[in-house]
């Protein structure tokens, strides 16, 4: 496999960012890295594991990288671990007008779970079958309530 060729999976984009990906080679059951390309105005939203550590290598381009300390504009080269839990939340934009490319490995852990605070979703996911026969796979809207303290 070749991180330069133009070889897509056919994944559903489900969280609307318009990104391409393609699993690499190699991926084994603890250790996993995508590859991603963001074109002009593409995104990756913004969210955070609650098993997964990730580490992303710029390849090409100058993504901007949204934390929870703010935003900045990567380079190629650069890498950026994201730890687990709220404080590895992060979200991708592409705001140039060339490609981004870009890899994500981190370990694959079974099942997960995963927040995304700009959708107000909550995704849980796992290798393994749910009650319905189908991979498990469900998304959580949460709800703002107006009489919690945390709103």
């Amino acid at each position: 496999m070749n991180i330069w060729t133009d070889e897509w999976d056919a994944t559903d984009d489900w969280s609307g960012g318009g990104g391409k990906s393609r699993r690499l080679v190699g991926s084994g059951p603890q250790l996993g890295a995508s590859l991603y390309e963001l074109g002009p105005g593409n995104f990756v939203v913004y969210h955070f594991h609650h098993g997964s550590e990730e580490l992303l290598v710029v390849l090409r381009g100058r993504p901007t990288l949204q934390g929870p300390e703010g935003e900045r504009q990567l380079v190629a080269g650069e890498v950026v671990h994201f730890p687990l839990g709220p404080e590895g939340a992060h979200g991708l934009r592409n705001e140039t007008d060339e490609l981004v490319r870009f890899v994500v490995a981190g370990i694959r852990v079974s099942p997960e779970v995963v927040e995304y605070p700009d959708l107000k979703q909550i995704t849980a996911q796992a290798r393994t079958d749910s009650q319905t026969g189908e991979r498990l796979w469900m998304i959580h809207e949460v709800e703002t309530d107006p009489h919690s303290s945390n709103a």
